[in-house]
């Protein structure tokens, strides 16, 4: 279940003052890699890669907190477990422009800006709101993507940059790996995502009408329904025939997440290390609290990206 990205290209003059997010210091390189927040990459990958995300929004009612700064995935998990209100909101395209100028002021003579899916979020529009105004080429992609399926195409881009590539080079390199890349997910409950708009209510009251549990996959930037199954370790134990099946025996990279979860994850990270026999890189995490809002506690997802 590939899925073809949408990129546009724009530039000019901004006068805004620069406000330097995340780790732009290390975007000295003539490309800079900007992502947003949602593209749960490690740490240390977003650090030796110099690679920004900027923030999306999570209001839990009546708070508005920056993802992974203000508000982390178990306190999310906790408020959805209350039931308390929870909304996401895109980043301002004036966040955008600062990231974008201080890029340039860091020595970056071009932008990849690298986004989930735009049938999910409104990030995408204001990041091209606000490369219309950069002081450099700016390339916003759709990537159709979201956590590491997003953030693998984030790494292609860096990764060819490193390699002396154009920024020509660099978006097709993210284009190419989020045509490759598939995304799966099991989630204990429809009710979230049916909350968040992410599936009609329709389908989400034959879920709970049937008692399944349903396995779902990215397709076209959108949710869909895959499988639906009797029981949850019955889900869990597909899931892992799906990933492995799809990662073949080519060289693949492999992340796993989960929200609340964490022995779910780390057995089902374990199983697909031993099946998996050209698995390059595992990357094991929490999502954060933007994914999180919209698929509730129990999620257990994995992405399959070929290199």
């Amino acid at each position: 279940m590939g899925t073809s990205s949408n990129s546009t290209g724009v530039a000019g003059p901004d006068s805004r003052p620069a406000v330097a997010p995340g780790n732009l210091p290390l975007m000295s390189r003539h490309v800079a890699i900007v992502t947003d927040s949602t593209a749960y990459l490690p740490p240390q990958a977003m650090e030796r890669h110099g690679i920004t995300a900027v923030p999306l929004t999570v209001v839990l009612g009546d708070q508005a907190l920056e993802e992974g700064t203000e508000i982390s995935a178990r306190s999310l998990a906790l408020a959805l477990q209350k039931r308390r209100s929870v909304t996401t909101s895109r980043p301002s395209p004036e966040v955008f422009a600062a990231a974008y100028r201080a890029a340039a002021d860091a020595g970056a003579t071009g932008i990849v800006s690298l986004h989930l899916s735009a049938e999910f979020s409104g990030t995408y529009d204001a990041a091209v709101l606000a490369a219309r105004e950069a002081p450099v080429p700016v390339r916003v992609v759709d990537t159709g993507m979201v956590a590491m399926a997003l953030g693998f195409c984030a790494l292609a881009a860096a990764e060819t940059v490193e390699a002396d590539g154009s920024l020509d080079e660099a978006v097709a390199a993210a284009e190419k790996r989020a045509a490759g890349t598939y995304a799966y997910f099991y989630v204990d409950t429809l009710d979230y995502l049916r909350r968040g708009g992410r599936i009609g209510a329709a389908a989400a009251l034959f879920g709970s009408a049937l008692a399944v549990k349903p396995l779902l996959q990215l397709d076209g930037g959108r949710i869909e329904f895959l499988e639906k199954v009797r029981t949850a370790s019955k889900a869990i134990a597909r899931l892992e025939e799906i990933v492995a099946e799809r990662a073949g025996d080519g060289q693949v990279d492999i992340a796993v997440h989960h929200l609340a979860a964490p022995e779910r994850a780390a057995a089902l990270a374990d199983r697909l290390r031993e099946r998996v026999p050209g698995l390059a890189e595992m990357h094991v995490s929490e999502v954060g609290a933007v994914i999180g809002a919209h698929t509730g506690p129990g999620l257990l997802g994995a992405v399959v990206s070929p290199r």
